[in-house]
């Protein structure tokens, strides 16, 4: 077997072994360094390194990297601090808590993201961009179609992967028309983020927040009517500057590859599952992925051996092996993106290095002590358009924030579609700028910023007029 299949096994396996750390909330395990050294050394660290995973697009540094570094500098530093007065101890308890906290989200999202990279190599993707392609839609109509897709493909594949394949699709008819591809892909990634923040498998803040139990499954469909608000106010704006006309359609046909549908049939099975698991069985929901994974193992393992006998009897025909669709899911799992979960094992490490210093508990006093929980929470969607709204989520869990209902769903809106603002603000906008080069770009994005600010703001405007009932001032913990 190739290292680059053993390397996620292994790394699964050693994270499965950190469950079995101390499960203590890290932050009774926290140390007051906010006037220490470390603690000054930390700030700079993590302030530095998250400067390279902004300037990912010019220095061609993968984000991961500038962050990981980061974590094992500062905790290095903070176990010589601690060992320092005496409190070596909560290191080791700070360090296993958050450890297990990346642990549950990594094998929870690699199996999402084995099970979309499975259903991309049986060309069902392809196949969606193909059809769309063939139906001879106009620029206007074209611009809808992708929009409202993203919109509906993301609560189920999340936002990143439903982003790039509408992408593909307007690449493929937009070559003559440069301003169509900007504004359609500035209308993906408002509507891939916008559906993404209702459910909690469209986004990792939505997910980071359904594993904590803060909000439960059902509970995220509650956004619903702001999201979408959010995302066809901009469109609306948008539609007057799209050029009529037609694209020519597109020839040819893609065929799915056998047990294409079964795998969708599968993934939907593996998402009940981990609802299930965490609903009634209070079981972690990567319980119930890892269980949908061995499902699509099993069904590799079926199409493997399907295609071994039909290629030994083509071969016993003709003499040659014949076209035969085999199916390796350990590959899919290789395909995975692994700067991404590595990054948020970084982010992960130093916002939590962060809150054993004592910075967050001070940071959530100014902003829901002083400023209150929903102004703080606006602003949180506003920073996320700069700082990513993954770093600013895990802030927020880790700060342990006592707020009703209405205001973590709050948060989770404002986090969710504030990255729209500006095109670096998502991993759905990154990503298309690097897809979309030169058609799609940050200033290109900003002239259309303040559009998307009006969807930003009516959005929250709707979530405090039609869920005003869960706004009950109810005092709930983050545990």
């Amino acid at each position: 077997m190739s290292n680059n299949l053993r390397w996620p096994r292994a790394l699964a396996f050693l994270l499965c072994l950190a469950a079995a750390l101390p499960a203590t909330a890290a932050e009774t395990a926290g140390v007051d360094l906010t006037a220490h050294w470390a603690g000054y050394s930390a700030l700079v660290i993590f302030a530095l390194a998250y400067v390279f995973v902004i300037a990912e697009e010019f220095t061609h540094l993968r984000k991961s990297q500038p962050v990981m570094l980061a974590a094992g500098v500062i905790w290095g530093l903070l176990a010589i601090a601690a060992a320092g007065i005496g409190q070596a101890d909560s290191i080791h308890i700070a360090v296993g808590s958050y450890l297990l906290e990346f642990a549950e989200l990594l094998l929870f999202l690699l199996v999402a993201m084995t099970y979309v990279n499975a259903m991309s190599e049986r060309n069902l993707f392809e196949a969606l961009r193909v059809r769309l392609l063939q139906r001879g839609l106009g620029y206007r109509q074209l611009f809808w179609t992708t929009g409202a897709l993203a919109f509906c493909l993301s609560p189920i594949i999340d936002n990143l992967t439903t982003a790039l394949v509408m992408c593909a699709v307007v690449l493929a008819v937009g070559r003559d028309s440069p301003k169509f591809v900007s504004l359609a892909c500035i209308n993906i990634v408002v509507a891939a983020n916008a559906g993404g923040a209702f459910s909690p498998f469209g986004d990792i803040t939505t997910l980071m927040v359904w594993q904590r139990g803060i909000v439960d499954f059902w509970g995220f469909f509650h956004l619903f009517l702001p999201s979408l608000v959010n995302w066809l106010i901009p469109a609306a704006i948008m539609h007057f500057a799209i050029t009529r006309g037609t694209p020519h359609a597109a020839q040819g046909d893609v065929r799915i590859k056998d047990g294409g549908w079964v795998i969708v049939g599968l993934f939907l099975l593996t998402v009940a599952l981990a609802v299930c698991f965490h609903n009634f069985l209070h079981l972690p929901p990567f319980m119930g992925m890892m269980t949908g994974l061995a499902f699509l193992k099993l069904l590799g393992w079926h199409l493997t051996r399907k295609a071994n006998a039909l290629e030994l009897a083509d071969f016993d025909r003709q003499g040659a092996p014949g076209d035969v669709d085999a199916f390796d899911s350990y590959e899919q799992v290789a395909r995975a993106e692994w700067d991404t979960l590595l990054f948020f094992f970084g982010v992960i490490m130093c916002v939590g290095a962060l809150g054993y210093c004592g910075y967050l508990a001070l940071a959530s006093e100014w902003f829901y002590g002083d400023l209150g929980p929903t102004t703080a929470n606006v602003l949180i969607g506003l920073l996320s358009a700069v700082l990513d709204n993954i770093p600013m989520m895990v802030a927020v869990l880790q700060m342990h924030p006592h707020m009703d209902t209405g205001q973590w769903l709050l948060v989770t809106l404002t986090a969710g579609v504030g990255g729209s603002l500006l095109s670096v603000g998502s991993a759905a906008g990154v990503a298309l700028m690097g897809q979309a080069k030169g058609k799609y770009t940050f200033f290109g994005h900003l002239r259309w910023t303040w559009a998307i600010a009006l969807g930003y703001a009516a959005s929250i405007w709707v979530h405090l007029l039609v869920n005003a009932r869960l706004f009950t001032g109810a005092v709930i913990t983050a545990g």
